[in-house]
């Protein structure tokens, strides 16, 4: 894969990839699938550009005939490099040409076709031009599973990074806090998850007192001082594959309160975690955990859903909300992470990625989930 230290798939692994996705294309009524740069082309084929621009890149797959990538010449040397190119057919074209009526030649005009969400609105609406007949729906609505069902090589590399940033966890609870800014703990994490194989880090989230209450909060100035509550979210890429990981630590002895809540959330994210087994549906483990708060009195103050799916981005299908009926499989890969969060005092938030397995489910984080002290 350019520009990535991912391990390394097979063309034929590539070719596999590329032929469920065409059949599975054909059996949504698509007439195939259009993949330009990003998560998608990666994991189909291992090819990234060196560089996304202007210039249309887009990989075409329909089932019954040969993939192919269509490329701006002056990137194709970087295309042919790719792991998965032996499994597919480069077309190339040059600037001055008209690379949508190339790649017109290569569909079904009055076809259907299921188009990466990352797709440029430019290249997009030339494909529309060239081909008034055709239509279009995004990839993740058409196939939101295409990705969620990781295989043994793809486990091994969820279960590293898993443990990368189990250790990067380890470290900094080490670390001093009190007395130090929130951006600084952060930048702590990011070195930390880089020492520990991470090629890209996507969030160091340090949330400490009050700004805990805000699930999403970006690390800045606020000095931690003793008695905060810190939730510590931290996460990204590991040779091509996602790490995601939640602890809440108190800086010094924590309040009474605190404990209690702490221990809700606990509880709440080992309900979760309980409810994870195959056939299950995915909303069951929003419930199993949402259960616990809502009947500890602190409904009102969970906000977000219980877990998203993770794999070659951090964030992906499927989601572990209500309404999601959808059936838990094995080798499926998502967080489990419900918190409480109580506005201008603090917040709290545990999250482990689990997969599902034959009978069950298994955590790939597994440091303490008890409340640690830090100074």
């Amino acid at each position: 894969m350019t520009g990535s230290t991912a391990a390394s798939f097979t063309a034929d692994d590539y070719r596999a990839r590329m032929e469920r996705a065409a059949r599975t294309a054909a059996a949504a009524g698509l007439a195939g699938l259009l993949v330009a740069p990003g998560p998608d082309l990666v994991w189909l084929t291992g090819y990234m550009p060196p560089a996304v621009t202007e210039r249309l890149t887009l990989l075409v797959l329909a089932a019954g005939q040969d993939p192919v990538l269509v490329v701006p010449a002056l990137e194709a040397p970087d295309a042919q490099k790719a792991a998965g190119a032996p499994a597919l057919a480069l077309r190339d074209w040059t600037d001055g040409k008209d690379p949508y009526a190339a790649t017109a030649a290569l569909l079904d005009a009055s076809g259907r076709f299921g188009i990466s969400d990352n797709a440029w609105a430019l290249h997009l609406l030339a494909l529309q031009r060239a081909m008034p007949g055709s239509s279009y729906t995004s990839l993740t609505e058409a196939l939101p599973m295409l990705r969620a069902v990781k295989d043994a090589a793809e486990l091994e590399l969820m279960t590293a990074a898993g443990a990368a940033a189990d250790a990067t966890f380890e470290e900094i609870r080490n670390v001093p806090f009190a007395g130090r800014r929130e951006s600084q703990v952060a930048a702590d994490l990011d070195r930390l998850l880089r020492r520990h194989g991470h090629e890209q880090v996507d969030f160091t989230i340090v949330a400490s007192g009050p700004n805990g209450a805000n699930p999403h909060h970006e690390a800045g100035d606020r000095v931690i001082e003793r008695g905060d509550m810190v939730v510590l979210d931290f996460g990204g890429l590991k040779d091509g594959y996602g790490s995601d990981t939640s602890r809440t630590v108190h800086v010094g002895e924590p309040t009474d309160e605190e404990r209690r809540v702490h221990d809700i959330v606990r509880e709440a994210q080992e309900a979760g975690f309980r409810a994870v087994r195959p056939g299950a549906a995915c909303q069951d483990v929003d419930r199993a955990a949402r259960a616990v708060i809502a009947g500890a009195g602190y409904g009102e103050y969970f906000i977000h859903r219980t877990g998203h799916g993770i794999g070659v981005t951090t964030h992906e299908p499927p989601y572990m909300i209500e309404g999601e009926e959808r059936p838990l499989v094995p080798g499926m890969c998502f967080s489990v992470e419900p918190g409480i969060y109580l506005p201008g005092r603090f917040g709290v938030r545990i999250e482990d990625i689990v997969t599902v397995t034959e009978d069950g489910g298994r955590r790939l984080n597994t440091t303490s989930r008890e409340l640690v002290i830090v100074e």
